[in-house]
């Protein structure tokens, strides 16, 4: 045995070494694993390729296995909610993370689902309308006339009663309803042995009629400066309007998520629970809305891809997806009623009442997107 003076030098700590008797991070004496003070693991995954290996894949299915957990949970009417007030909340992801994984997802996948539409505006049709028959019913050319005139006039006042910001949108499904209106009249004339009225002048599909009563360098004419910039590129592409509008609902829901709290808290005063309370179900209302948003559009996807191969598929699809709508408002339902506790009359009332206030408040909001999604495009 060497004598102290000559014994070697302490080596540096090697990978394999104990943890260190201090938390690196706020230097709170070790106990474990974990320091007891701020939480930070006691084995540094930069020092150890082990522990870097291990805290990746222990990250990963500690939280894939609360939120399977979490999800199981919130397929159940209330019951996550009631957990989570109950003060069961460390076996589930928290309802702000929950639901904005979910939005965020959700509306992610919206955009690449194909919707099968072709146009933003669709086309008025009126093959199938009360004018066709009216005008088959027509014996003299004066009748046609007149039918024709009415239909046209009613049609250019719907146009004109729609708000400015939508213009861009609703012109060309007009312009082609108004179109289908004179072939049709056009058809029964020659069958009366007349000759069919000159053609009318419209502009091109893509023109975009914009109020001129806002000054022009005003902040509400740049916004309709930019929409009639948008309109022909969503006329030719329809998808840019859908990734606009899909981007844009997150932060929509965001807003409305606290509102619709605020609606809880209104009508269940009875309750005696904080609006904060309130916002916990309301985050969960719209997390499950978002799973079922996002069943919607598996269900969509799966119809496009199978169908076409299996015929048969495409009703039992159609079936699966209305028991999903179904389901939504049910859901909700159920849910109020086992987190408030109060009766189904009781319980029914409030939900249908304020179901429509927020059904409202959806309506406007939709609109809103619209306008803002031609706007930011």
């Amino acid at each position: 045995m060497l004598p102290a003076a000559h014994a070697p030098p302490p080596r540096p700590p090697t990978m394999s070494q104990s943890p260190p008797a201090a938390c690196e991070n706020c230097t709170a004496p070790l106990q474990g694993l974990f320091c007891h003070a701020c939480g930070q693991a006691a084995h540094s995954p930069v020092r150890s390729f082990a522990h870097a290996v291990e805290d990746v894949f222990e990250s990963f299915w500690h939280l894939d296995g609360r939120i399977f957990r979490t999800l199981r949970r919130l397929l159940s009417p209330g019951t996550l909610a009631n957990d989570y007030l109950a003060g069961r909340r460390a076996p589930y992801v928290a309802p702000m993370r929950l639901f904005v994984i979910l939005c965020l997802l959700t509306f992610f996948v919206g955009k690449l689902v194909d919707f099968g539409g072709t146009a933003v505006a669709p086309s008025i049709e009126m093959e199938d309308t009360g004018v066709q028959r009216e005008l088959s019913r027509a014996t003299t050319v004066a009748e046609v006339e007149a039918i024709r005139d009415r239909a046209v006039a009613d049609l250019e006042q719907a146009h004109r009663e729609m708000p400015a910001t939508l213009a861009p949108v609703t012109r060309s499904g007009f312009e082609q309803g108004i179109g289908a209106v004179r072939r049709q009249a056009d058809r029964r004339l020659v069958q009366l042995g007349a000759a069919p009225a000159a053609p009318a002048t419209l502009p091109p599909a893509d023109t975009v009629w914009v109020s001129t009563d806002t000054p022009a360098d005003g902040w509400l004419a740049r916004q309709l400066q930019r929409i009639e910039r948008n309109a022909p590129r969503f006329q030719q592409d329809p998808t840019l309007f859908k990734y606009a509008f899909m981007g844009s609902v997150p932060s929509a829901l965001f807003v409305l998520v606290p509102v619709f709290a605020l609606l809880l808290k209104l009508f269940y005063l009875d309750s005696r629970r904080l609006y904060l309370e309130h916002v916990v179900v309301a985050l969960y209302s719209h997390a499950f809305l978002c799973v079922a948003l996002l069943g919607q559009f598996a269900l969509l996807a799966l119809d496009h891809w199978i169908t076409p191969r299996l015929a048969l598929f495409g009703p039992v699809s159609d079936v699966l997806a209305m028991s999903l709508w179904l389901w939504m408002p049910a859901y909700l339902l159920l849910m109020q009623k086992r987190v408030y506790g109060q009766g189904w009359l009781r319980t029914g009332v409030k939900f249908f009442v304020l179901g429509n206030l927020y059904a409202t408040l959806l309506v406007i909001a939709a609109m809103a997107l619209v306008v803002l999604s031609l706007v930011r495009a």
